[in-house]
């Protein structure tokens, strides 16, 4: 999902960085009203980087990572995967690959936006109290299917608001790669969310993550 630098000019990349500073703000408040809300943010970016670093591929005009976000979100909380995102690709960048600062902004929307679409349309009523609905595999697909298909459109974004025209036959390559991790990621989640929700018990357990919310089917 990383636009590579050069490719949109410095004027968009600008407006990027407007608008990933105006939406981290948004959202601010969530954070840093509960010190433990910072915990969870640091543990989403330490979390995303690892499995960012685990397996990456260029595909088309971008790449194929595998971001484990249901997992994150799931398990940490809506907005500790939003700062965890963009915390995270902070680290990479400066860890691994500084060619990607000059698009941060660029590359943290296109994780962000989607997670916010998620939550919002279909994520946020699995948190909430006294919900009859139990968290199946199947929703957990739905889930992915919805945010990765919100991450591929930000890609096709920002690839139309390129310098440089590309095929679409280029994008739908990197669209239909994302399938894969559809189709792996939700058994990733669903195990760590069984094996969380034994130890919801744990102080440690119901302090670093939001699984006591969740309600799984059996």
């Amino acid at each position: 999902m990383h636009i590579e630098p050069g490719f949109v000019s410095a004027a968009k990349v600008l407006g990027a960085n407007i608008a990933a500073t105006s939406l981290l703000a948004f959202y601010l408040k969530g954070l840093v009203k509960n010190p433990f809300e910072i915990v969870k943010a640091l543990l989403a970016a330490v979390f995303f980087s690892v499995f960012m670093q685990s397996f990456h591929a260029p595909v088309g005009p971008s790449e194929l990572h595998f971001i484990g976000a249901m997992s994150i979100y799931m398990t940490l909380g809506f907005v500790p995967t939003i700062f965890g995102f963009a915390a995270g690709l902070l680290l990479q960048g400066l860890v691994f690959d500084p060619m990607d600062l000059p698009h941060l902004a660029v590359n943290s929307l296109s994780l962000i936006l989607p997670l916010v679409a998620t939550h919002h349309l279909a994520g946020k009523k699995l948190f909430e109290s006294g919900i009859k609905a139990r968290l199946s595999w199947k929703a957990i697909v739905k889930l992915d299917a919805v945010y990765y298909a919100g991450v591929t459109g930000m890609v096709g974004f920002w690839l139309l608001m390129g310098e440089a025209a590309t095929p679409f036959s280029a994008w739908l390559t990197f669209a239909a790669s994302y399938l894969a991790l559809i189709v792996v990621e939700p058994f990733i989640t669903l195990l760590t969310l069984r094996v969380l929700k034994r130890h919801e018990g744990s102080p440690i357990v119901g302090k670093l993550s939001v699984i006591r919310s969740l309600k799984l089917e059996a």
